[in-house]
């Protein structure tokens, strides 16, 4: 039987996000009308999430649908969102939502000028643009921002989509996607330099090496309270300024990592010496060793 309640969905934008956004309303019995796609992995991604679902213009999706996921690139939002409110294809009563973690519903006000209800709902997670997205969804966290009488509506769509809505102002959607990208892309970036270094010495396996450390590290800072400094290790925390000289030296003939290496390790200096698990004269002789300004 057919749920109460179940709206006609469009996309807009099918990338690896809308695609599966939509895919996974329309597994909690939404219909999805119509989606646009251009390149040969938009088209793809829809025969294989989405089949059956009619290609259409961005124009015609909003004319038919009653919930638009307008899942463009970030800078891209407002842009269209204009463009069709020129084309008035918006519609009072209409639902819109984009999925960028740094914009909150401003991005949207050209559609909230023509009536329709604006959310901003980011699942913090990445995407393959594959089936796989839709297990991988169930309990992730998702940011919703909307105006207090629409935050039920963008809520209670997060729940079935099989994720846990965490509500974000609108003023803190860029400290939000700041902190989301400062915690896992930047890992990424760390681990790829990891790595690079231990190849260059020939490790043949670097993830081996990595993977244990990394994972460990990870869930012991997930399982701290905030600003806690408990499982920090390494030179920096024991103020072992000769090692932390040695690993500059060690990185010379790879500035970008050597770069990154003295960015956090005084990173790391500055919250091991706010925690109390460094005294002020080894926190100095780290500095000192790392070359930067104290």
């Amino acid at each position: 039987m057919t749920r109460p309640g179940r709206l006609k969905v469009g996309v807009v934008g099918a990338g690896r996000v809308g695609a599966v956004l939509a895919a996974a309303l329309r597994a909690a019995q939404h219909q999805v009308v119509g989606a646009t796609g251009v390149s040969e992995e938009s088209l793809s991604r829809i025969d294989a999430l989405l089949p059956g679902v009619p290609v259409m213009e961005p124009q015609d999706v909003v004319r038919e649908a009653d919930v638009v996921l307008l899942t463009v690139p970030d800078d891209s939002i407002a842009a269209v969102a204009a463009g069709l409110a020129h084309l008035d294809v918006w519609r009072a009563g209409q639902i819109v939502i984009h999925a960028s973690g740094r914009w909150g519903v401003g991005a949207l006000a050209d559609a909230a000028a023509k009536g329709v209800m604006p959310l901003a709902i980011h699942p913090a997670m990445t995407f393959t643009g594959t089936s796989l997205d839709l297990s991988r969804m169930t309990g992730a966290a998702f940011a919703v921002t909307a105006a207090a009488p629409l935050l039920p509506i963008a809520q209670a769509l997060v729940v079935e989509m099989g994720g846990e809505p965490v509500v974000v102002e609108e003023e803190d959607r860029p400290a939000y996607h700041a902190a989301l990208v400062h915690g896992a892309n930047h890992v990424v970036t760390a681990l790829s330099q990891s790595a690079s270094v231990l190849s260059r010495i020939g490790v043949d396996d670097p993830a081996r090496v990595l993977g244990p450390l990394a994972h460990a590290s990870v869930d012991n800072a997930l399982g701290e309270a905030p600003g806690a400094v408990a499982t920090l290790t390494g030179p920096v925390v024991r103020g072992d300024a000769g090692t932390v000289a040695a690993h500059i030296a060690a990185l010379g003939s790879q500035p970008e990592a050597r770069q990154a290496y003295r960015a956090m390790a005084r990173a790391t200096a500055d919250l091991a010496l706010s925690g109390g698990r460094i005294s002020p004269a080894a926190y100095a002789d780290v500095i000192a060793a790392l070359g930067v300004e104290p």
